[in-house]
């Protein structure tokens, strides 16, 4: 595909899958949350408000917005994180926010 043939989609030029920039984003979560058994997401809504252009520079900015302990298993909480993927100007390009099962400490 060329910028050419893309005038005529709904981005104009080039641009990404979503789910290519989700699948950058995960890697870049996976190698910096600080989650001893990982990732495993409950439930998970993602939006994309803008396109990822090819050459973009993307920064994942997260947080965790929410901590529920589980009434169930005292050894369990479910722990919201949102997470903002941002190109090198600083525009949102997606949002993601997960719903996570995570073990205490011991």
């Amino acid at each position: 595909m060329s910028d050419e043939g893309a005038g005529g989609t709904i981005f104009g030029t080039l641009a990404a899958s979503g789910w290519h920039t989700m699948a950058i984003t995960m890697r870049l979560l996976v190698d910096s949350v600080p989650l001893d058994a990982g990732l495993i997401g409950a439930t998970t809504e993602v939006s994309w408000p803008r396109p990822t252009r090819p050459g973009s520079d993307l920064q994942v900015f997260s947080e965790f917005v929410d901590i529920l302990p589980s009434r169930s298993k005292p050894n369990m909480a479910i722990v919201t994180m949102r997470a903002e993927t941002r190109d090198q100007d600083g525009q949102v390009l997606q949002i993601f926010t997960a719903k996570m099962p995570v073990f205490k400490r011991p």
